[in-house]
């Protein structure tokens, strides 16, 4: 039986490291899924600006072909569901796609091509479909969906059920605590992801991520 495990990061370099952990650890490419906020415009249609804070610093050329893997293939929408093979890894097939209460998302791997079908039969949300569809509880998937639009970013692996509890010891180790971030979200008297909602603005974002880098602090 498959399975599929979701975590929650507060940044998109949290969420790659995990996907480097994961490829690492064997699962192949096609199997795994990042998707990332994208407001702040970290990412711009191809390369990743590495002057925004909390981004990757630095190029990543894994394959030493002088060209960072993050851009390899992206363009603009590119490489969305693209399985990239040897160094270059799923990361190198980042691309940009807009979701209805999210605004502009780097994604990369099956979720975010699930997504894009979601809403094209019209399923409430994109992603909530796409996780709904890989068997993700409506609560959960509904925290997912809040927590990629308040600026964060999801990381999801389609797995046999035996390797359950390894996949989930290498998305957990710089996860959000889910449960603390729905109790956090629903005393600012937020309940449900609404598709219809405005994207939070750049500004906004980063007094979401500052309040939640304290919070992890305290």
């Amino acid at each position: 039986m498959t399975v599929t495990i979701t975590r929650l990061y507060d940044d998109h370099v949290s969420a790659e490291r995990a996907v480097r952990d994961l490829e690492a650890a064997g699962i192949p490419h096609k199997d795994i899924s990042i998707m990332s906020n994208n407001a702040d415009s970290w990412y711009k249609g191809g390369r990743a600006d590495t002057t925004a804070p909390g981004t990757p610093r630095g190029r990543i050329d894994r394959d030493h072909d002088g060209v960072d893997d993050r851009a390899e293939g992206a363009g603009t929408g590119a490489g969305i569901g693209a399985t990239i093979g040897g160094a270059a890894g799923l990361l190198a097939g980042l691309g940009l796609l807009a979701i209805p209460g999210l605004g502009p998302v780097v994604a990369a791997g099956w979720l975010a091509s699930t997504a894009l079908g979601a809403l094209a039969g019209g399923t409430t949300g994109g992603v909530i479909g796409a996780l709904s569809q890989a068997g993700v509880k409506d609560e959960d998937a509904q925290l997912y969906a809040e927590g990629l639009r308040r600026g964060g970013s999801l990381v999801s692996a389609r797995i046999p059920d035996g390797d359950r509890s390894r996949v989930e010891s290498i998305l957990s180790r710089s996860a959000v605590n889910l449960t603390e971030r729905a109790a956090a979200y629903r005393k600012t008297g937020w309940r449900r992801f609404d598709p219809e909602a405005p994207p939070l603005s750049a500004d906004q974002i980063r007094k979401e991520r500052e309040l939640y880098r304290r919070s992890s602090a305290a």
